[in-house]
């Protein structure tokens, strides 16, 4: 089964991704995702501290391993580039047709680097399995 995500920017710059095993999701346009993602939780709304400084978060995303949060911090993280560009992109609206896939999966995986985990991404063949 091969995952990639899709995902769903509201007006106002909140965003959410979904899933997307196998294409299911390539015929639904945007606009019914935007709906169902209105009965999921809305990442990064809630006023959350920094866990470093205290401060707002402007983004806070639950880890693909279970249990561990990565925080995006105007503060703390202007000084990686991945975080730095995932700033600017929530800060800007200018910047908001940048491809928000592309700036949210290098964040993630400098995030998970830097909280000592090993990102590795999906392959675009996966192996066969006997």
């Amino acid at each position: 089964m091969f995952t990639e995500w899709r995902y769903v920017v509201r007006p106002d710059g909140s965003f959410w991704r979904t899933p997307n095993y196998d294409g299911y999701l390539d015929g639904v346009p945007d606009e019914e995702l935007a709906g169902l993602g209105e009965v999921v939780s809305r990442h990064g709304e809630e006023d959350s501290p920094c866990s470093r400084c205290g401060r707002i978060l402007l983004l806070h995303w639950v880890m693909p391993q279970a249990g561990v949060l990565m925080e995006l911090c105007g503060d703390c993280d202007s000084g990686r580039q991945a975080a730095s560009d995932m700033i600017g992109w929530i800060r800007d609206p200018a910047r908001r047709p940048q491809d928000l896939p592309l700036l949210f999966e290098v964040w993630q995986a400098e995030t998970m680097e830097a909280m000592g985990f090993h990102f590795v991404p999906f392959a675009e063949d996966p192996p066969e399995q006997d």
